[in-house]
């Protein structure tokens, strides 16, 4: 990697902390509102942002994947939502990226070279399209019609490709294509009224008779099986996703602790602060070895096996953290305007993303006692 290179990649990151003194000042309204972050898009895409991950090559910033992890981590310090809602736009970035790097997969260019050119914001809906597919195709002269409801499409309101799939009628199949939101076809209803992450715009998407012509399928594959492309998906997107909740943490601790320092130390104050440093220093380690599988460049059923163990050592740890923060502070973490309940709510989130405890821990025995685990997601 060139010095011009490495300089541009690592800017995302600093591009993240200039734009942190404005997110911060508007997330508790976000919050409060139930309104989705659009303003705060409108900073990422001006700050380019958008184009982070699309390499140098093809118009973009270049960044790799830890980069793009910390950048992520960097915004969630100061707006979870808006990192939390970003990190879909940035792992669907993320992944033809690498395809495109190591898999000389020319398929990807056309996408990330309009991601870099007219700043495309592409959306994920992981809670119907994983591995067990949702949604109906009908094949059709040229192509299919697809009618389906896309949960927790986050960012669903700026978005303007979704990239989702839909189970082939009558075959147990699911194709992957890209749908237009702009579509008169595709619209969205608003169902996000939630916990924590109430900011984030994860609306559900209803897409009722969308054409989707032969030449729109990426890919298709078996329903209900891990698939190749699903490795590479599941080992590069989750240490994005769980960059933001270990964001949160770190932010839920630097509160508790200005907190913290107004009062007088005592044995429990600096017993709570020491397990809340070491749940938080779990979650940091747990996110680096997420992160050092990846850059192995080499996802398998090996990969998403330590991603996902992984994933759910920060999830713990860093809801511990956070738990163990609020407490710390004492009364004060308990009204709205120190911020520490909305990050203890916002950490709630990461229990939701899969794998979850009981089928990650399914996978990983599987692994460990040598067992198969095409069909554990």
């Amino acid at each position: 990697m060139s010095a011009d290179t490495t300089n541009e990649a690592g800017g995302v990151v600093a591009t993240a902390h200039g734009l942190s003194s404005r997110l911060a000042a508007s997330a508790a309204e976000f919050d409060e509102d139930d309104r989705f972050v659009i303003e705060n898009y409108a900073l990422l895409k001006e700050a380019g942002l958008v184009e982070a991950g699309v390499p140098r090559e093809l118009g973009g910033r270049g960044a790799e994947i830890s980069e793009l992890a910390n950048m992520l981590r960097t915004l969630a310090k100061s707006c979870a939502s808006t990192a939390l809602a970003f990190s879909m736009h940035t792992h669907q970035v993320a992944i033809p990226a690498w395809r495109w790097r190591h898999q000389k997969a020319a398929a990807a260019e056309p996408l990330l070279r309009r991601v870099a050119a007219e700043r495309l914001i592409l959306l994920s809906s992981g809670g119907s399209d994983w591995i067990g597919g949702s949604g109906n195709a009908t094949r059709v002269a040229g192509g299919y019609r697809i009618s389906a409801r896309k949960v927790f499409t986050s960012g669903a309101e700026v978005g303007d490709l979704l990239m989702t799939g839909a189970l082939v009628e009558g075959k147990n199949e699911v194709i992957h294509f890209a749908a237009p939101m702009k579509a008169p076809e595709v619209r969205i209803e608003q169902t996000w009224k939630v916990l924590g992450m109430r900011a984030t715009g994860s609306n559900d998407v209803v897409i009722d008779n969308l054409f989707i012509p032969e030449t729109g399928v990426s890919f298709s594959r078996k329903a209900g099986e891990w698939h190749p492309l699903f490795q590479i998906i599941a080992t590069i997107a989750f240490p994005l996703i769980y960059a933001v909740y270990l964001g949160v943490a770190e932010h839920a601790r630097d509160l508790a602790v200005d907190l913290a320092k107004r009062k007088t130390p005592t044995p429990h104050s600096l017993d709570l602060a020491g397990r809340m440093e070491t749940s938080l220093r779990a979650a940091r380690l747990a996110h680096r070895w997420m992160l050092d599988t990846v850059e192995l460049n080499a996802p398998s059923a090996e990969t998403v096996n330590e991603v996902m163990i992984g994933r759910s050592l920060v999830a713990d740890n860093a809801i511990r953290a956070v738990e163990l923060a609020l407490e710390l502070s004492g009364g004060a973490g308990f009204y709205r305007r120190n911020g520490l309940e909305r990050c203890f709510r916002d950490v709630q989130g990461a229990r939701f993303h899969p794998l979850q405890t009981g089928p990650q821990a399914q996978y990983a025995g599987a692994m460990a006692l040598g067992h198969p685990v095409a069909q554990t997601f």
